[in-house]
């Protein structure tokens, strides 16, 4: 099997169902999750959009089937923002559809459109519902009626929820599995050790077992860099933005609006630090340990750093 060579740092999901070699799993997950009984792996197409990047990392799976395009994205991180993303997503897709089939959106001629389905596989820590729907309605003030809505159907894949759909689909449930011993390991071992470990124990009658050994050191590459992602998520949000965004909150209300709308600009400034430091980690340019400790530097100083950086690369 010949190595799979991609510009994109992927998620060890997609590069189980987002791939053209691996169809049949991908029309499984399909037939799962809708309830569907297709049996013909080419009557998909895979349309992801490989430019689309979130924190480096190429995050969604897209494909075209019947009447439906699919977006399918896998999270670690419960974000109630899907919505939006789905959202940005759908108009990308959709124009590449136009332009393929030479579709004139300006013309009088009503186009007919495959259907949006959207769902994000949820297998992180905090505890959700097996399946829940997250709605772009939700992030207007409330009362008013928007124009534009979005639903995102989220379902909870980790190895002990939703058994009817982890059962209808075998690659999925061998995947939750795979992502459950990671995190069991990883209590009593680094996360290197834990990552080898469960891929070393995972049952040789597994479907996704040949696939993981042929590309053992791509699949390592992603459950480090997804793990290490995740992290460095959870310590930018501990040292930084959600306590600068509450804290805001607070004295905005409690000192008036003048100081609210310092707080508020404190606050950007805070996110924008989080921002560039993450695209610093990511880029390799510094380590997650200098990224933590740059997060407290005054405003000075950090721009400081920044010069320093642009003028060493």
């Amino acid at each position: 099997m010949p190595s799979i060579q991609r510009e994109y740092k992927d998620r060890l999901f997609n590069f189980l169902f987002g791939s053209e070699e691996n169809k049949a799993w991908t029309l499984d997950l399909y037939n799962a999750v809708n309830n569907a009984h297709y049996t013909d792996p080419e009557s998909l197409v895979i349309n992801t959009i490989k430019e689309v990047l979130y924190l480096g990392m190429h995050n969604d799976v897209s494909f075209l089937i019947a009447n439906d395009m699919n977006l399918y994205e896998q999270q670690s991180t419960y974000n109630p923002n899907m919505p939006l993303r789905m959202l940005q997503y759908s108009g990308n897709l959709y124009e590449k559809y136009l332009n393929e089939n030479k579709m004139n959106k300006y013309g009088r001629e009503l186009l007919l459109l495959p259907v949006p389905r959207l769902v994000v596989f949820y297998n992180g820590e905090e505890e959700i519902a097996e399946e829940s729907i997250l709605e772009l309605k939700d992030s207007f003030p409330k009362g008013s009626e928007a124009d534009i809505e979005v639903r995102v159907r989220m379902l909870n894949v980790n190895y002990d929820k939703n058994a009817k759909l982890l059962n209808a689909c075998k690659p999925l449930k061998e995947y939750a599995w795979l992502m459950q011993k990671i995190r069991e390991n990883k209590k009593r071992m680094t996360i290197e050790d834990a990552v080898n470990r469960a891929i070393a124990d995972m049952p040789e009658n597994f479907t996704i077992k040949s696939f993981l050994d042929a590309h053992k050191r791509e699949v390592y590459g992603m459950l480090l860099t997804e793990y290490n992602e995740a992290e460095t998520m959870q310590m930018f949000e501990r040292d930084g933005y959600r306590k600068g965004r509450k804290e805001g909150r607070k004295e905005g209300r409690k000192e008036g609006r003048k100081e609210g709308r310092k707080k508020g600009r404190k606050e950007g400034i805070v996110f924008g630090k989080f921002k560039m430091l993450n695209s610093l980690v990511q880029k390799g340019l510094i380590s997650e340990e200098d990224a933590a400790s740059s997060a407290e530097m005054s405003v000075p100083e950090f721009q400081n750093m920044m010069k320093k950086i642009d003028s060493s690369n």
